[in-house]
């Protein structure tokens, strides 16, 4: 095992057994309230974890050229089914799909899918960026088409985390930053009507600027994850020993963790878990610029990309500093959707690393030796 992946393998481990420790600190109340077992969300999260490891082989092990066959396929799939969260019988809660006992979030799956899609089509493309109709307009459709779904359901927070990827492969990719910069400009305006035209993401934005107007309505999250992550101080309570979780912060297992983390861990056992996830995106980010060719760079670094800038938008809600998204804290946070595809992504990462290691040996050791 290469270096590179020995060290993306271990943080990928620590990550996902620190999740299964908070998540069952923060869950066990509420879960024992729904279901009288205090560990059946750290089941279910279990489950998750299972399916992401199994994942994150496959995308290992397999040559990631192999990908880019199928992408154009594994996009409609993850567009076809997060579409059908749009139908009453089959969603629950507007984003998930019932799946037998378990729910499932398609429109996690199909950050991957982007990921894959994107790097497959700038490569196919090539020379042909230069165009606007080429280089941009079919990936802003592609954009366009998931957006629609994701409105409607609605999750404006994935759709940012969708258009962020979007533009930054677009840009590492080749496409001309002025296409990207016109094309920004004249996305403004939508932006702007979609923000003001829902209540609810209206309302989230003026308790986001007045949160002291709104602390007992639209910014009560806000105040009790802000209160959690005071009183942990620099070395917190002690595991298990959370307040907020007791019912006083809302979502404390999933878009809140990181306020349990602070409160229980403190600053500096927040910092160190932070810290892992900056180490797996800086590895993941040296994995694209060794990879053997374009298409491993743009895998390597739209995996990392959405890693680091997930955890970014999670952070930035919890400590108060952007309005209320939605978004899971990637691999920590309960959800079995979001960490299945976290280790799927992680697994991309590995499989980039994986032919780069062996195309140094292979130049090491020529062909007629080997």
């Amino acid at each position: 095992m290469g270096s590179a992946e020995g060290r993306i393998l271990v943080v990928l481990v620590f990550l996902v057994l620190a999740g299964f420790l908070f998540v069952y600190s923060a869950s066990a109340p509420l879960s024992a309230r729904l279901t009288g077992d205090p560990w059946a969300l750290l089941k279910r999260q279990c489950i998750g974890a299972v399916l992401g490891f199994a994942a994150m082989m496959v995308l290992w092990r397999v040559d990631y050229r192999v990908w880019s066959r199928g992408d154009d396929l594994f996009l409609g799939l993850c567009w076809f089914l997060t579409a059908l969260t749009l139908v009453p019988p089959l969603a629950e809660g507007g984003r998930w799909l019932r799946l037998g006992p378990f729910p499932f979030q398609p429109s996690e799956l199909g950050k991957l899918a982007l990921v894959l899609f994107l790097s497959g089509s700038l490569v196919r493309r090539g020379d042909r960026l230069q165009d606007w109709k080429q280089g941009v307009l079919p990936h802003l459709l592609v954009l366009g088409a998931f957006g629609l779904v994701l409105l409607l359901q609605p999750d404006f927070g994935m759709l940012v985390t969708y258009a962020a990827l979007v533009a930054v492969l677009l840009w590492v990719g080749g496409v001309p930053i002025r296409h990207l910069g016109v094309t920004g400009a004249a996305a403004v305006p939508f932006l702007a009507a979609l923000l003001f035209g829902a209540q609810y993401r209206f309302e989230r934005l003026l308790a986001f600027l007045n949160p002291e107007l709104y602390r007992d309505t639209f910014a009560y999250q806000t105040y009790q994850s802000l209160m959690a992550i005071g009183s942990g101080g620099i070395l917190g309570r002690g595991l298990g020993a959370s307040r907020a979780k007791l019912f006083y912060l809302p979502s404390a297992h999933n878009d809140f963790l990181f306020a349990v983390v602070a409160e229980e861990t403190g600053l500096l056992g927040a910092l160190a878990l932070m810290g892992l996830i900056g180490l797996l995106v800086g590895q993941g980010y040296a994995v694209s610029r060794r990879a053997p060719d374009k298409l491993g760079a743009l895998y390597a670094l739209g995996a990392s990309f959405l890693l680091g800038f997930q955890t970014v938008l999670n952070l930035g809600v919890v400590v108060g500093v952007l309005p209320v998204t939605g978004l899971t804290l990637p691999f920590l946070s309960y959800g079995g959707s979001s960490l299945m595809v976290s280790l799927a992504l992680g697994g991309l990462v590995l499989g980039v690393a994986r032919a780069s290691r062996a195309s140094r040996v292979a130049l090491l050791v020529p062909e007629a030796w080997a």
